[in-house]
């Protein structure tokens, strides 16, 4: 069965299933919750409700004589536009009311437009202002309450301001198209949970729960300003409440938090028409055209002050319990986020503060092998680094020039700074670091995992992808039709044939940012080449002893320069590109969208790591070879690493990429919206007429920065780059997990109090899980597993020591490993223009690094027998770590289950209770004659024809788990 006919099976038995509730018996139970129920059935949801003709003017209810409730609101005629003003008074004009002017209505949704007069109107205005009057007409017909306040109580006199009101009948027609749930009465006698008292009871009597509750008052927020999250434990078993009383709805007005109204509003106005043309809708293309400039639901009064009865909001009780900085140790309010701000950034949040969390463990890890490293640099283990530093020993060994005619011959002790940086970060507890961190990362998708089905559930987020909507903009910009082989009715098409060209063209033009990437990269290659032959050319004393660390330094801080330019310019690129490809629904839309930017961020970050951690160094040969100079392209060929290793580059370089991008990304998230509400509320002293006049709350918010639809993307995108900084070369720098863990406590706060402060309320959004994200996770993880595996063989020294440590040494130590490591070059092989500068008298041998036959052998300069068996030592360490490593981690998602057994348990037993609420209607339905007829079957088998049979089926529906003395036997059905 294809996606289509499964999608219509499923919204028809939906509906059958509804009318068969409808009657009077009561609800199936779902965790004491119910499917909104409404006769409406999903075809009809967004058919205008209302026939009446249209009007010249702008349509708006009748502000003060409407029942909202119980009446459809009636449709003023205005003779001409002129009189179409709105209200021009103060009267019943709160600054924070978030009512309309009569004061019952909520205001669930702002749309923001500006008129000038300027005498005569021009062509695109007279468009625009009939495409509003023709919106706001279907906006009523709908179902939808509007009020629009004059221009001239607006700050500048030319911005109008249309609130919407979505009443109750319309409320609960679109809750049930959505599947949006609601707290209904129980009627099940039986406990409805799945687990005993008695487990909680012996959770509180273990040793640690004395010290377990302290930490929990510590870390909990305030409770006597946000109540505890409602679970399910506590709702089913609340002592002073009548179980029959559980579950009403009370109040119609409360019953659906703000951002529900406002999804619910919002999928009127994505369908609604702006024009006589059918594939004309939707208020994403009257925004992009500018008929609207804004359109954004209204934030719950002021975060800095209490109401004046001295309540406080959501947005008060938000601010102060989680976006200041002084809670950042405390537990996020959860719920409230959900009730807030949707489940979309309530799930965000959720998987930012787990990630934060599980960091604690590789922090910890980390810090404490970078302390080895550092208490241990004197010790036994780093003899190399030792010998380095030995000027009467191998740290008297001359070098060869790192360049001709411009360098000059080296002491091998002026690495001595390089080898003690390396050893912190390479030394033995390197690998089993780089192991820690492998089974880190998968038991943080597996227990990810499992945390997200409990929010699945908790959270009612089942099925919430199965039945998306397509794209206004894909309707309205597809010209080709077809019939729907399911539904048999006509929607729009793209031919295969058309996609193919799309991707076609978008990958073409990914694959030219990457190669301006490449670029880049290859841009700093150059710098740093030509920069050491500048300092050592013509530079001071100090330049000259610290050429590599500043020539490394400045060629990172250059490299992250590029990258965060690059970054601005290919996120406009990639929202060009993803619209030429125009997918089908906003899923498809941001999973494409996502790994366009990923893919290209992956490039645009790791690419200078890769490239230091695998490639450099690795082409070159000796000092006397000739290739290399042959063009500035082979030239690369003479980036090679510090005697000392590269490990030490590429560790500089990750931390000043992985740092300097948080320092950065956290000064732009919280001053570019603070630099840009300053400027807006500049601009609006600047050209308010009236200053006397009142700041409206609407007014307020459309002064706030626009999160935009893709207001996650950019957190996502940030802490996934860091997740791959964390785990793919953390073997070279230990202390990624305490930076990350530092910047996600500042991150939460940050994100939070941007969002609560900074930024207009965005839209509520249902979804099922973290989307494309966790796929890349899961990608970064397998690729991590690899690249430290390979880091470890080819970029530190560890391999190199182990086989001269058991293979050559004679007493099994690290002692002369360095003059083991190093090969020599005689420097009479040196042509005219080679070598070192001419001021320099050539010493007749210079050392290198590399295994190589010395300048006597019968093969100089030939990769010698050390280098084979070392290049064999990393291959075999490459595919045993890589095999144990996978082998022990696959096990490891053997053993965690995806759902915790509690909650596979509770979802077993709510089956259960639904097969049998389900069986109990029907029994009740059921007719005298109809259970006489299904109490005749055995007697009468001559019947059993297609009728009885089709009767039989329909019992078998109502099948549940009671007693076969209670209920007929189903009639055996043979075909």
């Amino acid at each position: 069965m294809c996606t289509e006919e499964r999608s219509l099976v499923r919204k028809t038995l939906k509906m059958s299933l509804r009318e068969e509730l409808s009657r009077d018996s009561p609800e199936r139970p779902k965790r004491g919750w119910r499917l909104v129920r409404n006769v409406t059935s999903a075809a009809s949801a967004f058919i205008p409700k209302f026939k009446e003709s249209a009007l010249p003017g702008t349509p708006l209810p009748n502000q003060h004589n409407t029942d909202h409730e119980n009446s459809k609101p009636s449709l003023p005629s205005y003779p001409n536009e002129k009189e179409n003003v709105g209200e021009t008074s103060l009267d019943g004009l709160d600054p924070d009311s978030l009512m309309f002017r009569d004061g019952r209505r909520r205001i669930d949704m702002v749309l923001a437009y500006e008129e000038e007069d300027y005498g005569v109107m021009t062509e695109a205005e007279a468009r625009k202002r009939e495409h509003r009057r023709t919106f706001q007409e279907n906006l009523i017909k709908e179902g939808l309450e509007l009020e629009l306040e004059n221009k001239s109580l607006s700050f500048d006199g030319k911005t109008w301001f249309l609130k919407v009101h979505i009443p109750w009948k319309t409320e609960m027609r679109l809750a049930e198209v959505i599947g949006m749930k609601l707290p209904t009465k129980r009627f099940i006698t039986i406990s409805v949970r799945a687990w005993s008292d008695e487990k909680l009871a012996e959770k509180d009597k273990k040793f640690y729960s004395k010290w377990r509750k302290k930490w929990k008052q510590l870390y909990e927020y305030d409770h006597s300003r946000i109540e505890p999250e409602p679970s399910f434990i506590t709702s089913t078993e609340r002592p002073g409440v009548r179980r029959d009383e559980q579950f009403l709805v009370k109040d119609r007005h409360t019953q659906f938090s703000p951002a529900q109204r406002s999804l619910l509003v919002m999928q009127i106005l994505l369908r609604a028409r702006y024009d006589n043309n059918e594939t004309k809708m939707g208020i994403r293309r009257l925004l992009n055209d500018g008929t609207y400039l804004a359109c954004f639901p209204l934030h719950e009064g002021r975060y800095n002050t209490d109401n004046p009865d001295k309540t406080q909001t959501d947005r008060r009780l938000l601010y102060l319990e989680w976006a200041r900085p002084a809670k950042w140790y405390k537990k996020q309010p959860l719920w409230l986020v959900r009730r807030y701000f949707g489940e979309k950034i309530a799930l965000y949040f959720s998987w930012l503060g787990f990630y934060t969390k599980m960091l604690y463990a590789p922090a910890i890890v980390g810090t404490l092998c970078f302390l080895y490293g550092l208490a241990s640099i004197h010790s036994g283990d780093n003899i190399p680094s030792k010998e380095i530093c030995d000027l009467s020993g191998p740290g008297n060994i001359t070098l060869c020039p790192l360049c001709d005619k411009a360098c000059q011959y080296q002491s091998l002790s002026d690495s001595c700074l390089f080898a003690q940086l390396s050893y912190l970060f390479d030394n033995p507890a390197t690998v089993f670091f780089a192991i820690f961190m492998s089974f880190w990362a998968t038991t943080f998708l597996e227990l990810w995992k499992r945390k997200q089905s409990v929010l699945r559930w908790e959270w009612d987020l089942g099925g919430v992808d199965q039945d998306e909507d397509i794209r206004p903009e894909f309707e309205t910009s597809v010209k080709t039709f077809r019939t729907n082989p399911v539904t048999r009715e006509k929607e729009p098409f793209l031919a295969p044939w058309q996609k193919t060209m799309r991707y076609v063209a978008t990958s073409s033009a990914v694959l030219f940012m990457i190669t301006v990437v490449m670029g880049a990269v290859l841009g700093t290659i150059i710098y740093r080449i030509s920069m050491v032959s500048v300092i050592y050319g013509g530079s001071g004393f100090f330049l000259k002893k610290h050429a590599k660390i500043f020539t490394a330094m400045t060629a990172a801080l250059i490299n992250l320069s590029i990258i965060m330019i690059l970054t601005r310019i290919y996120a406009k690129i990639a929202v060009y590109l993803t619209n030429i490809e125009n997918p089908r629904t906003h899923t498809e839309y941001e999973d494409s969208y996502t790994f366009k930017i990923f893919f290209f961020e992956f490039i645009n970050f790791y690419s200078s790591l890769i490239y230091i951690a695998f490639f450099k160094g690795r082409f070159y040969d000796y000092p006397g070879d000739d290739q290399a100079r042959k063009s500035e392209f082979f030239k690369l060929k003479g980036d090679i690493c510090d005697p000392a290793g590269c490990l030490s580059e590429l560790c500089i370089q990750l931390a000043i990429i992985m740092i300097g991008k948080q320092c950065f990304n956290n000064f732009v998230e919280l001053g570019y919206p603070k630099l840009q509400n300053w400027w807006r509320q500049r601009s609006h002293r600047a050209v308010t007429r009236d200053p006397s006049k009142p700041h409206m709350a609407w007014e307020q918010d459309y002064h706030l920065q626009d999160p935009g639809r893709l207001a996650l993307f950019d957190e996502y995108l940030e802490m996934i780059l860091q997740y791959g900084f964390v785990t793919l070369f953390v073997a070279a720098f230990p202390l990624a997990p305490l930076f990350a863990l530092l910047n996600n406590i500042a991150e939460i706060r940050l994100d939070a109090y941007k969002m609560v402060t900074q930024a207009r309320r965005p839209l509520a959004e249902r979804v099922e899980d973290i989307g494309a994200w966790y796929g890349i996770l899961k990608g970064i993880t397998y690729a991590a597993v690899v690249s430290n595996a390979f880091v470890i063989a080819y970029t530190s020294d560890f391999i190199p020591r182990m086989v001269y440590k058991y293979v050559y040494s004679p007493d099994n130590t690290l002692s002369g490993y360095i003059d083991h490591s190093l090969s020599l070059f005689n420097t009479s092989d040196y042509r005219e223009d080679w070598g070192a500068d001419e001021t320099e008298i050539d010493p007749p041998t210079c050392a290198y690094r590399g295994y190589r036959n010395p300048p006597s052998h019968k093969d100089p300069y030939g990769l010698s027998p050390h280098y084979w068996h070392v290049f064999a030592a990393r291959l075999a360490f490459v595919v045993v770590f890589e095999h144990v490593v996978f082998g022990l981690t696959g096990l490891m998602q053997l053993f965690i289950p995806d759902i915790p057994t509690e909650l596979k348990t509770q979802i077993q037993r709510e089956t259960l209770l639904a097969k049998e609420a389900k069986y109990e209607h029907g029994r009740r339905r059921l007719s005298t004659e109809y259970r006489q007829l299904i109490n005749q079957k055995g007697e009468n088998s001559e019947r059993q024809g297609p009728w009885m049979r089709r009767t039989s089926r329909a019992s078998d529906g109502l099948d549940a788990h009671v007693a076969v003395s209670q209920r007929p036997s189903s009639p055996q059905i043979t075909d």
